[in-house]
């Protein structure tokens, strides 16, 4: 594994990234909060369920 080539690429990466604006931003922080929220929903739901109905 060549070490400057990493490197390099590193660099040309960040040359090409760029940064979001405000709006990109946002639509990326809500979605990002509605998945957590779903998946912390989700495992609610479960949760309760097998704390409702004692299975065996």
């Amino acid at each position: 594994m060549d070490l400057n080539q990493t490197f390099k690429d590193m660099a040309n990466t960040l040359k090409i990234a760029k940064k979001s604006d405000k709006d990109d931003y946002m639509q990326h922080l809500r979605l990002v909060l509605l998945g957590i929220a779903g998946i912390g929903a989700i495992g609610f739901i479960i949760q309760f369920v097998f704390s409702v109905f004692r299975f065996g």
